[in-house]
């Protein structure tokens, strides 16, 4: 019987033989990627760039859809194997013209990088009425991939890795009211719900399509300093999050425990290229290895967990309800065969 991860089954360290410090450019080291295909979501800022330059050295044709093409062209110039679409993970027709296009294209696709997203921010709905942080860190991503699914099927091994966050602990998904339409909303559970999806979709999604050679995961990139992520979000809630102190300053241990940009892609590129994965899929990852399972012994002085997976975003029922519930809000039908 095939193994997945269902209630974190699998969800245990492999000693990979990396850690939070290792670079995106030394997991990569000795794999080569020429004639590969990669998508890679908000792939000009960020750590979302730094995975476009490491799969693009490693000899992978890299597609980058973008909102903001100009932007992308300037931060992209001088990259090899670099393609540029247009897309807005926040407007459903913008996601079915780039896939279309690329589908157009005849061309096998081996590696869907889901990494663009935001965080903390106001709440804001899509053209559907859909809460922005779940329209654009899960339901563009199922959206792109159910879209993607022939040249993923067609590449013959492929991976879908879905760059979440240990943000996933601020809340468990609420099926009950997902779009904040009954309840106050609260940035903190708009954003951790999201990222649960995000688990629950990789968990689901790697169990339906392991038999076509595509696995799918999901992980925890780290703190990062330096990103963009964070732009729309109110000092205050910094505050609160313990952050920063009082006066606006960032508290030293937190500074200390920051990662680079080439840290923070380390464990995108990990799960999109280790040979250590080629058997295991459906996981949660950190630190450039897979995440243990969450069971309260991580907690911090905050009550989130530093590290590892809430098995809430992990459980099979909830990841069969919400591929259910996905496709009635998208209506899109995601048939993996």
């Amino acid at each position: 019987m095939e193994k997945n991860n269902y209630q974190g089954a699998l969800q245990t360290p492999i000693a990979s033989g990396f850690n939070a410090q290792s670079p995106a450019a030394e997991v990569i080291q000795g794999i080569d990627l020429t004639g590969k295909i990669a998508i890679v979501t908000g792939g000009n800022t960020g750590i979302g760039l730094e995975t476009t330059k490491v799969l693009a050295s490693a000899g992978a044709t890299v597609v980058v859809p973008a909102r903001d093409i100009e932007k992308a062209k300037r931060n992209l110039e001088g990259i090899p194997n670099v393609e540029i679409a247009a897309m807005d993970l926040t407007k459903p027709e913008t996601i079915d013209a780039f896939a279309g296009e690329f589908l157009a294209s005849g061309r096998p696709l081996h590696l869907l990088i889901n990494n663009a997203g935001i965080m903390w921010v106001p709440l804001q709905r899509d053209s559907r009425g859909i809460e922005s942080q779940l329209a654009t860190n899960y339901l563009g991503q199922y959206q792109l991939v159910a879209r993607l699914w022939p040249a993923l099927k067609a590449a013959g091994g492929a991976r879908v890795v879905n760059v979440s966050s240990y943000g996933h602990q601020m809340a468990p998904f609420d099926f009950e009211d997902p779009n904040f339409e009954h309840r106050e909303y609260q940035t903190l559970l708009g954003y951790g719900q999201s990222k649960t999806a995000s688990n629950l979709f990789a968990l689901e999604l790697d169990n339906r399509a392991k038999s076509f050679n595509v696995r799918a995961y999901s992980l925890h990139p780290g703190s990062i300093a330096g990103t963009e992520l964070g732009r729309q979000a109110d000092m205050e809630l910094f505050k609160q999050m313990g952050f920063f102190d009082e006066n606006g300053n960032m508290r030293e241990e937190i500074l200390a425990s920051l990662k680079s940009i080439p840290q923070g892609a380390a464990t995108t590129i990990w799960c999109a290229t280790s040979p250590l994965l080629a058997d295991i899929g459906g996981v949660y990852c950190e630190d450039g290895d897979i995440a243990e399972l969450d069971l309260g012994h991580f907690t911090a002085g905050n009550g989130l967990g530093e590290r590892g997976v809430q098995p809430y975003s992990l459980d099979e029922t909830n990841a069969k309800k919400l591929w259910n519930l996905s496709e009635q809000m998208t209506g899109i039908r995601f048939e993996v065969n």
